[in-house]
């Protein structure tokens, strides 16, 4: 008979799901925790068996040619591994396999580095994947001091939009800003998104820090004034730095 449950479920009733199994592979990989990596792995695996099996039952496709399509796509997009094409390195790995990954879409009405992007990612990878495209076509930067002086022109067009009051404006500029910021990470070979998550996993630990120093000295964080809770922030960071 079957779980009632798992016969209840669509492709976009379990979608959410799906999402979180991949966060929480990503959460073992950064706490290096191997054992929870395993456990992780298996739940995305299930995902993908639990689509799968959907569209068995309706004669669409099996597990089997999902496995069978992504052999034929990576022989395709590897002839320098399973052909007999040279490459000189990575970047040059990545621009063939955007080339090929391009000539094999049937659609051709749709020609463009773009015409088949996911765009159902977290705005800083989608940011990153973009200009990654873009660059593989030849479309970048040549030196950071262009990028940084990019960033500074949004930074003068956010204040104006914020003298004019202008909201929606400020928006566009915030994004702009936020997405230059991508290009001079990308141009230095720093994935943003690590970079933000480091960042915001630092400042979390460094304030729970402060809150532990707080509640030793038998204080309130909430009756404190900002000099109060800069002072001990910057106690926290000392212990950091022992």
């Amino acid at each position: 008979m079957g779980c009632p449950w798992d016969r209840e479920q669509n492709h976009e009733s379990i979608r959410s799901n799906f999402i979180e199994e991949v966060y929480e592979v990503i959460d073992a990989i950064d706490k290096n925790d191997m054992s929870s990596l395993k456990e992780e792995l298996g739940d995305v695996l299930l995902q993908v068996i639990f689509h799968s099996q959907m569209e068995s039952e309706r004669s669409v496709f099996n597990i089997n040619d999902v496995v069978d399509s992504l052999v034929k796509k990576l022989i395709y997009r590897h002839p320098h591994v399973f052909g007999d094409v040279c490459v000189k390195d990575s970047d040059e790995v990545l621009k063939k396999w955007e080339d090929l990954k391009l000539k094999s879409k049937k659609n051709s009405n749709e020609e463009g580095i773009f015409s088949h992007f996911t765009t159902a990612l977290p705005a800083l990878i989608l940011a990153y994947k973009a200009q990654r495209k873009a660059k593989n076509v030849g479309f970048d930067w040549d030196r950071s001091d262009e990028i940084f002086d990019k960033i500074n022109e949004e930074i003068v067009e956010f204040k104006s939009a914020l003298e004019e009051d202008n909201k929606d404006k400020m928006i566009n500029e915030m994004g702009d800003i936020f997405f230059s910021v991508v290009n001079l990470s990308r141009f230095f070979d720093i994935i943003p998104e690590d970079a933000l998550r480091q960042s915001t996993l630092k400042f979390i630990n460094r304030f729970s820090t402060m809150e532990k120093i707080i509640r030793d000295e038998d204080l309130q964080i909430s009756e404190l004034d900002i000099e109060k809770l800069d002072f001990y922030w910057e106690k926290a960071k000392k212990i950091e730095t022992r």
